[in-house]
């Protein structure tokens, strides 16, 4: 059985356990990161020196970065759902998903700690702000995309769809007006569907 390490209110936790109930696997889940410690127990960094989570096992087999995680059982368990078999659909998903991953870092970031989990008294304002506005720009990147396909992946969902998933659903939950991205919104509702979406992703913000 695999084990993944991690709090499930982590975005990128939240990947993966999508991607292994998106996939049928049976898991064990393990606390780790931010209230839960475990992460700077020797223990753990000997699994991942990082510090951070997620973090898989499977066996002996031990595998950090919540990306690499998703292709790893989208390919071992999903070839040809998850993951496409053709080289250029593949990479089309992998574009999404390190595009996702790598430009809404900083800006979703401030938005989510400023809005949600920074004490009142802490919060900044204006760093909210701008991490609203970035994401909002953002996220119109992807939705020129999705006026013109149902998936960030191309036709179907796949593991493409995985990373701005996890996002989207603070997006569409942060209480603040967001600009009107018919694309997105319909391929969010789309995701809302999905029976593995709304297990590991859409629980209460933290």
């Amino acid at each position: 059985m695999l084990r993944i390490w991690g709090r499930a209110n982590s975005t990128n936790v939240k990947k993966v356990l999508w991607c292994a109930d998106e996939l049928g696997l049976p898991y064990e889940r393990i606390d780790a990161g931010m209230e839960y410690g475990v992460v700077d127990e020797p223990r753990y960094r000997a699994l991942n020196p990082n510090g951070l989570v997620p973090c898989l096992q499977e066996g002996d087999f031990v595998l950090w970065e919540s990306n690499a995680i998703v292709r790893y059982l989208a390919g071992r368990h999903g070839l040809g759902t998850m993951m496409p078999k053709d080289e250029q659909a593949r990479a089309r998903a992998d574009k999404w998903m390190d595009w996702s991953s790598l430009s809404f870092s900083a800006p979703f970031r401030e938005a989510l700690w400023n809005l949600v989990r920074a004490p009142a008294e802490q919060r900044d304002a204006a760093a909210a702000e701008r991490g609203l506005q970035r994401c909002g720009e953002l996220m119109a990147i992807a939705d020129a995309t999705l006026r013109e396909q149902p998936y960030l992946s191309g036709d179907q969902f796949g593991m493409g769809d995985i990373p701005l998933g996890c996002i989207a659903y603070a997006w569409f939950a942060f209480p603040v007006e967001r600009p009107p991205l018919p694309g997105l919104a319909q391929w969010y509702e789309r995701l809302e569907q999905r029976p593995a979406y709304r297990k590991a992703v859409m629980i209460p913000l933290t």
